[in-house]
């Protein structure tokens, strides 16, 4: 029986395969849009040991999953012979009534706020910059070939539902939001 092995030595010369079997170095705007990408699920997985939510821990299990689908569009080059569908509306959708639910629960906010008060909203605050990274790099990658418009829109929801996350996790646990002014 062959062994699998996770190395295949096929990067080591700094490219590395895209979904369709071209290569590309590892720094291009595509590598940086889905390794940053890549970097915000894991990110995330740490965030759902910190959340005791249930119903929270589910809808990030649910983001981190909506991911793979991002990274795979993200993955996927243009002249790709089968291209990847689109990333569904109904996931920007669902995030928006999740940033309305949340916000419905807790109190408005009214100005800026310093990123901290539990271990599980700090870490919220985390993902959300990373977040904000990935859409950088996505944008970026758009300004040489197509991303999905509703990848970027979900994306953008995403930091949002980061920020009431951590909102309400502080909230939850009777933590005073530090603001800046």
């Amino acid at each position: 029986m062959k062994k699998s092995n996770v190395y295949t030595r096929t990067g080591d010369g700094g490219q590395t395969s895209l979904i369709g079997g071209s290569r590309v170095s590892k720094s291009s705007a595509r590598l940086e849009a889905y390794g940053t990408v890549d970097e915000l699920t894991s990110m995330l997985g740490l965030l759902t040991t910190c959340l005791d939510d249930d119903h929270d821990r589910e809808t990030v299990e649910s983001v981190q999953r909506a991911l793979f689908h991002v990274s795979t569009l993200l993955a996927t080059p243009p002249q790709a012979d089968k291209p990847v569908q689109s990333l569904d509306t109904a996931l920007v959708e669902q995030l928006e009534h999740e940033i309305d639910a949340i916000t419905d629960a807790i109190p408005p906010f009214r100005c800026f706020i310093v990123p901290g008060g539990s271990r599980g909203a700090a870490l919220a605050h985390v993902c959300r910059t990373v977040c904000r990274r990935a859409e950088r790099r996505i944008i970026a990658l758009a300004e040489e070939a197509p991303v999905d418009a509703v990848l970027l829109s979900y994306v953008n929801r995403l930091s949002d539902f980061l920020f009431v996350l951590a909102r309400k996790v502080n909230f939850s646990q009777d933590i005073e939001e530090k603001r800046v002014f």
